[in-house]
C-alpha cells in the first residue's frame, strides 16, 4: 500500500494547534495574530512530516491551479526557439507556477487533443506558440480562457509577444550606416511572398519594412537584392555566389537571418573576399553558432527568453490587455562589420 498522504490535520495535530491556525500560517496569511512561536511550531511540524499543500484542493476553493497550458509546435524539441519555453518556465517558476508542455508538430487534430488535454486539467490559461512567427490557427476555446500568443497572432486571441522586427530592422541598417557604408550594401533574402503574398509572415514583413524606411530616412539605396524563398545557409552560398559573379562593387550584405549569413561567408571566401575586410555583414536571429564563425556574426538577436517571460507575466496579470507587446531586439557587436574606408 503506498504511504498515506500527510494532511494539513496532521501537521496542525503536531503543533498543538487547530487546522484553521495551522492553515493559515503556512498559506502566508499576513493577519493571523498567531505568535512567533506558533509560526516556528507549525513550519517544523510541516517539514518533520513532509507536508506538501494538495493543489487540487486549493485550486477547488481559489478557481486556481497554479499550472499554465505552454501548446506549440516544435519549440519545445528545437534549438533555435527553446529559448520561447526556457523565458516561459523561468517566469512561471518565479510565478509559483508550473507549465504543462505539449508539442503538436503543427499536427492540427494533435493541437485539439492538446488544448483538450490542458482544458480537462483546467489550466490558468494556454500559451501558444510557435518557432516561425506566423498567423496561427487556434481551434475553439472557451472565452473564459485567458490566451496569449508567443510569437505568433491569430485574430480572435489578440493578446500576443512578438520580437520589435520593425525597430530590429531599422537596427540592422544603423550598424552598417555608423559604419560609413552608404553605397554598395546588397540584400541577402529578400523574398516577396513572405513579405507581402498569401503566405505573409507578420515579423518578416516588419523586419524588411524597418529596413527600408532607415535606408529611405538615410537616403540609401541598395545596390542589389537577392531573392530566395528559404533562408538556410546553401541559401546563402547559391545567391551570394552569383551576386559576386555579376557585381565587383559590392561592399556589404544585409543577410535577412544568420544561417543565410552562414553561407554568405564561404561564397565570400570562394572569391577570395575576406569579412569585414573587403566586405562587411550583418544579419539577423543571434544563432547561437553566429559567435563561433571567424570573424564572429554581427547580429541583430531575436530575443526569444525575454519574450517567453513576457508570455506568461502578460497571462498572469491581473490586466487584461488587449494588444500585442513588442519585445526590443538586441544588437550584438561581433567583428563582421567596419568601414570601407578602412
Amino acid at each position: 500500500m503506498p504511504p498515506k498522504r500527510v494532511t494539513l490535520a496532521d501537521v496542525a495535530r503536531r503543533a498543538g494547534l487547530s487546522t484553521s491556525a495551522a492553515s493559515m500560517i503556512l498559506n502566508g496569511r499576513p493577519d493571523t495574530r498567531l505568535s512567533a512561536d506558533a509560526h516556528a511550531r507549525v513550519n517544523e511540524a510541516a517539514a518533520e512530516l513532509g507536508y506538501r499543500p494538495n493543489v487540487a484542493a486549493r485550486g477547488l476553493r481559489t478557481d486556481k491551479t497554479l499550472t499554465i497550458g505552454f501548446i506549440s509546435d516544435v519549440v519545445a524539441t528545437t534549438r533555435f526557439a527553446s529559448g520561447l519555453i526556457r523565458g516561459a518556465l523561468d517566469a512561471a517558476q518565479r510565478a509559483g507556477h508550473v507549465i504543462l508542455v505539449l508539442e503538436t508538430g503543427g499536427d492540427p487534430a494533435r493541437e485539439s487533443e492538446a488544448i483538450g488535454a490542458v482544458l480537462d486539467r483546467q489550466v490558468d490559461g494556454i500559451i501558444f506558440a510557435v518557432m516561425r512567427a506566423r498567423e496561427l490557427f487556434v481551434p475553439e476555446i472557451p472565452s473564459t480562457t485567458r490566451v496569449v500568443m508567443l510569437n505568433a497572432t491569430n485574430k480572435k486571441h489578440p493578446v500576443s509577444v512578438l520580437p520589435d522586427e520593425l525597430t530590429g530592422g531599422r537596427s540592422a541598417v544603423e550598424l552598417l550606416a555608423d559604419a560609413g557604408h552608404r553605397e554598395g550594401i546588397a540584400l541577402i533574402g529578400h523574398n516577396e511572398e513572405a513579405e507581402r503574398g498569401l503566405f505573409r509572415s507578420t515579423t518578416v514583413a516588419q523586419r524588411i519594412t524597418g529596413i527600408r524606411a532607415e535606408m529611405a530616412t538615410r537616403g540609401m539605396r541598395f545596390a542589389a537584392e537577392e531573392s530566395c524563398w528559404e533562408w538556410e545557409p546553401h541559401h546563402g552560398y547559391d545567391v551570394t555566389h552569383s551576386l559576386l559573379e555579376r557585381r565587383s562593387d559590392i561592399r556589404a550584405l544585409l543577410c535577412m537571418n544568420d544561417r543565410l549569413a552562414f553561407g554568405a561567408y564561404q561564397a565570400l571566401a570562394d572569391h577570395g573576399l575576406s569579412v569585414p575586410h573587403d566586405v562587411s555583414v550583418v544579419s539577423f536571429d543571434n544563432d547561437e553558432l553566429a559567435s563561433y564563425l571567424r570573424p564572429g556574426l554581427t547580429t541583430v538577436g531575436l530575443p526569444h527568453e525575454a519574450m517567453g517571460r513576457a508570455s506568461v507575466e502578460i497571462l498572469l496579470s491581473p490586466r487584461r490587455p488587449s494588444d500585442s507587446r513588442l519585445i526590443p531586439m538586441p544588437v550584438i557587436k561581433r567583428s563582421s562589420v567596419r568601414s570601407p574606408a578602412e
